[in-house]
């Protein structure tokens, strides 16, 4: 079972060691996102110009809001007022989304 874990891990190491993440600011965070459709593994995000964002999953729509403000993409859901923020780093169609915790949430490009 080790020797399978060991030859899995080699198989994929030179795949994650070959990232080329680019953190991204103020300007580039948004030329990245506004008027783009972001897939995740079982929903998509559509980021509108206006500020509004579109989570969907399973069918279920989510409005929120988004904004570029400190270099960071921050978002609020209601009925909730407080706006939560990330780092943004882009590998290709890859966007990475980093949090404080080093939480990470990966989508691609649907558009």
């Amino acid at each position: 079972m080790m020797r399978r874990f060991a030859l899995i891990l080699a198989l994929c190491a030179p795949q994650i060691a070959h990232a080329d993440w680019v953190v991204l600011r103020g300007a580039e965070i948004r030329a990245a996102l506004e008027g783009r459709v972001l897939a995740y593994e079982n929903a998509t995000q559509d980021f509108r110009a206006s500020g509004k964002t579109l989570y969907t999953t399973n069918g279920r729509d989510s409005w929120g809001n988004w904004r570029v403000e400190d270099d960071q993409y921050c978002s609020q859901w209601p009925p909730s007022d407080l706006w939560a923020c990330y780092g943004l780093e882009r590998d290709g169609a890859a966007v990475r989304f980093v949090g404080e915790r080093d939480d990470i949430t990966i989508g691609a490009y649907a558009d």
